[in-house]
């Protein structure tokens, strides 16, 4: 970047930073060299600092925000004649789009990201866009195609001997493979990820693994060592402000409790983390809330507010092409009905091994 002067030292701050996942300050100096940049008339540093805004606004949970800066970066790298950053963007538009429960539109934006990748012999962010794609199959809830597209991901890293990319999709075959209802696979995934992290100094992808171990020992019923995980994943989520994860990590929280019985700490924690789905407009974290909700009322014998809850769920999960979470709605009202048994070839189909199928639900 030439002739940014102080922009350059503002970029380089908020570079620094954002890889210590300080991401409130990252944000405001990235903002303070978006609009210097601005005023200045410098498309390059308008091009850098509007990427950085996006990246954090992704990483804190401000996905419209993000969907916003993405859109004019992918604007100015097509002027600017810069493909490889714009497929960058586009992996971000993508992973964006993703969270807003957007999974369609998602993949076309890493697809056409990846055209870009494989034409500049890109290996780095061929893998990163197939990482990104893999996880909004799981989005989807097409549990056997996201384990065969992060396993594409981990072998490309792999091969170029990429750590923190081997890592993060050790983390999305942990994730996958515990939908899958393979558990132990699911925990030995998220150690070996844990370890490498840790090694990297990555905080967030730490947080990340320590929440997956958590909810690997969640599935098997060791409750002690589950919320050992989740509080190590809480206290990391909530220094960085990944406002998104650590809603997760409450929701998964909860079901500790519900599981156990403990119906009151259970329903703080929904009503805490549904409320920051809300504000994050993250529709399949409202989803889980309603259905783990529903659960806690049929428990309490409330059978009229459970159907309720769980066919908010099942129309919010249709709506979006949520094929997992459309499983667990009907498991559910199977349940209510007299049993579960028409709703078990719906997560056959999906790659599903292990089908919930009473209520309480351990959910993965």
């Amino acid at each position: 970047m030439k002739n940014c002067g102080d922009i350059e030292g503002l970029i380089e701050k908020a570079d620094g930073l954002r890889e210590k996942a300080k991401y409130g300050v990252s944000l405001k100096l990235y903002k303070k060299a978006l609009s210097l940049s601005k005023r200045k008339g410098d498309p390059e540093a308008v091009l850098i600092s509007n990427i950085g805004v996006a990246d954090v606004n992704r990483m804190t949970g401000n996905f419209e925000a993000a969907v916003k800066h993405y859109g004019e970066a992918i604007d100015m790298c097509q002027a600017l004649e810069t493909p490889l950053v714009e497929a960058d963007c586009m992996v971000g538009m993508g992973l964006s789009l993703r969270a807003l429960g957007l999974w369609k539109d998602a993949v076309k934006f890493m697809t056409a990201a990846r055209k870009v990748y494989r034409r500049a012999k890109d290996k780095s962010g061929t893998a990163f866009s197939i990482w990104a794609e893999a996880g909004a199959l799981r989005v989807e809830g097409n549990i056997s195609g996201a384990i065969r597209k992060f396993q594409e991901a981990h072998a490309l890293f792999s091969s170029i001997k990429f750590k923190s990319g081997i890592a993060y999709t050790l983390c999305g075959l942990g994730g996958s493979h515990r939908m899958a209802g393979l558990y132990k696979e699911s925990f030995d995934y998220y150690t070996r990820a844990n370890r490498m992290f840790r090694e990297l100094k990555d905080r967030f992808g730490t947080a990340y693994s320590h929440c997956g171990m958590g909810n690997a020992f969640r599935m098997t019923g060791n409750y002690n060592d589950a919320i050992k995980h989740f509080r190590q994943a809480e206290r990391l989520y909530e220094d960085i402000g990944d406002i998104v994860s650590y809603s997760y990590t409450l929701w998964s929280f909860a079901n500790v409790y519900k599981m156990k019985g403990d119906l009151l700490p259970a329903r703080e924690l929904l009503k805490k983390a549904r409320r920051n789905f809300k504000k994050t407009r993250d529709p399949r974290g409202i989803i889980y809330c309603n259905l783990t909700l529903g659960e806690m009322e049929y428990m309490k014998g409330k059978s009229g507010r459970a159907e309720k809850l769980f066919r908010l769920a099942l129309k919010e999960a249709v709506a979006r092409g949520f094929k997992l979470e459309t499983c667990h709605a009907r498991m559910l009202l199977a349940v209510m009905a007299g049993g579960p048994s028409k709703t078990l070839s719906c997560y056959g189909r999906l790659g599903v091994r292990t089908m919930p199928s009473g209520i309480p639900c351990n959910m993965p």
